[in-house]
């Protein structure tokens, strides 16, 4: 099985770079987009129509921001979207779908860059995900967890580290958080395989960074511990283009 997770930076914009026939050409059992600034009621009748998939969207309330969506194959066992905490359900960042040996979960997390206020609603945002993650796992799921983290663990994981350690995405508070949630049990695949590999999943539109390969890696498949043997691969794909991000993919047995 083959599962695929992509920031596309707005779904009705990447629809005229080739989304479509990208996804035809692949194949992914299962897609997540992050970010896809649109209601369902904006997308055309061939983003909702892509041949032997079903979609699921979850928008934000607020117009032309945030976004989930999954696009899938095999039908689920159930499909809900949100974490317990409502507070954190407005702006369409979660989806999850349950199979019968895992549970995925696509999250958009939020960016804290704008100020103080939304750095701490960022915080708290990983906090309930994490307790919500680890209720899950103490109840005997496997959990897949995808999307756009908008956190860069480790200095290896950026171009630019100490440039960039006091600016959200890089913080210690926010870094000491990906230690946390590994350290309760989840295992950062791409990294699993790849303990020194150099590879980006985003770059900023300004300064040519994309060109020059200036990014950071904040996109990320993550498993409980227990579920690590059935992971197969795990892949950053560079050369896919249409949105700030790449998308990324797990392959499961």
């Amino acid at each position: 099985m083959k599962l695929f997770s992509f920031n596309v930076n707005g779904i009705r914009a990447i629809e005229k770079k080739g989304f479509i026939d990208w996804v035809n050409e692949v194949q992914p059992d299962i897609l997540c987009l992050q970010e896809i600034k649109a209601m369902e009621d904006q997308l055309s009748d061939e983003l909702k129509n892509i041949p032997g998939y079903k979609v699921i969207i979850h928008s934000a309330e607020r117009k032309g921001y945030s976004g989930t969506a999954i696009y899938y194959k095999e039908e689920p066992i159930k499909i809900w979207t949100g974490l317990p905490n409502p507070k954190f359900n407005t702006e369409g960042r979660t989806i999850a779908m349950e199979y019968e040996d895992f549970i995925l979960m696509n999250i958009y997390f939020p960016n804290g860059q704008k100020d103080d206020e939304r750095l701490a609603f960022k915080m708290e945002f990983y906090d309930e995900f994490l307790n919500y993650s680890n209720e899950l796992i103490s109840q005997g799921k496997n959990l897949i967890v995808t999307g756009d983290y908008n956190v860069a663990h480790n200095e290896i994981d950026l171009k630019n580290p100490k440039a960039n350690e006091k600016r959200s995405g890089f913080l210690p508070i926010e870094r000491r958080w990906m230690d946390i949630y590994i350290e309760n049990g989840s295992i950062d695949t791409f990294r699993y395989f790849n303990p020194d590999k150099v590879k980006y999943s985003w770059w900023s539109y300004r300064f040519n960074a994309r060109k020059n390969n200036a990014g950071w890696r904040i996109d990320y498949f993550f498993v409980n511990n227990a579920f690590i043997d059935r992971v197969i691969n795990t892949e950053i794909h560079n050369d896919v283009i249409g949105s700030d991000h790449c998308p990324i993919s797990l392959e499961i047995k």
